[in-house]
């Protein structure tokens, strides 16, 4: 494992660790379009699949939702032991495997697989190219690897959260701010292409969803805060992050106590040739 690598992976776990189940809270409320939050998005991908592994379960959120189709064959994996803690509490998953564990080294069999999701996980992952290979060996021929990625947000709201969070973290040490993650090849099409082609993986099916993230001031603090963005702040630093976000979007909240805030997530599928 590179220095790099390990610093990325460190972040990731420490930030897990204080904050468990922070993907499912800043994201299970979302809803595309079409009423679909982007969990139930990513599970219709793989409505044919019996035996399905999730890359980055997290605290099993998406797991849950596989697992109402009877007869499912379930496995989990994710970096943060605390998070899989979670993910172990819950009922429907008794009979998941379940694993705190790397992607680059993932501790199923060969083919074990119909299908792999990943939900806001992938494009944290480095050394993709070695991810992208053991997602190949554990699937079986002709399997789906189906992915939701982060796109960007959208809003004046954001706009004023990403330059409160600006001011702060200039104060903060350079080895204290968070580290580049993942790969950012995992964030556009072509690149997506060219790191699974070489895995075996056939073209990319691509499709960009706008996640409607609205709420009270308060809602959408929750979402924008459990980004990674506020890694390296400190609880008071984020208390006071979180009064002058809330103050600074009072004259941005409709009469209803409603704050519009917008999330574009990709939803990418490719095929095991």
């Amino acid at each position: 494992m590179t220095t790099t690598t390990a610093s990325q992976e460190a972040f990731l776990q420490a930030f897990h660790a204080e904050h468990p189940a922070v993907t499912a809270e800043a994201f299970g409320r979302g809803r595309a379009p079409d009423g679909r939050s982007s969990y139930e998005i990513l599970r219709d991908r793989v409505s044919g699949s019996g035996r399905v592994l999730d890359l980055g379960c997290g605290d099993g959120l998406l797991l849950e939702y596989l697992a109402a189709s009877e007869g499912r064959q379930l496995a989990g994996v994710d970096l943060s032991p605390e998070e899989v803690a979670l993910a172990r509490r819950r009922p429907a998953l008794s009979g998941a495997r379940l694993e705190a564990g790397r992607a680059q080294d993932l501790p199923f069999a060969d083919g074990s697989f119909d299908a792999c999701v990943s939900h806001m996980a992938l494009m944290l992952m480095a050394d993709i190219e070695q991810v992208a290979a053991e997602v190949a060996r554990v699937l079986s021929p002709g399997g789906a690897l189906a992915c939701v990625l982060g796109g960007g947000v959208e809003g004046e709201a954001y706009e004023r959260f990403s330059a409160l969070v600006r001011s702060m973290l200039d104060e903060v040490p350079a080895a204290q701010r968070v580290p580049a993650l993942g790969d950012r090849r995992t964030r556009a099409r072509e690149g997506l292409d060219e790191v699974l082609g070489t895995a075996g993986f056939g073209a990319t099916q691509w499709e960009t969803v706008p996640i409607d993230l609205s709420g009270s001031a308060d809602q959408v603090w929750g979402s924008l805060a459990g980004m990674y963005d506020l890694g390296p702040l400190d609880r008071a630093a984020a208390t006071t992050l979180r009064e002058s976000f809330l103050a600074g979007t009072a004259e941005l909240t409709d009469p209803d106590g409603h704050l519009a805030c917008v999330f574009r997530i990709h939803v990418a599928t490719a095929h095991l040739r």
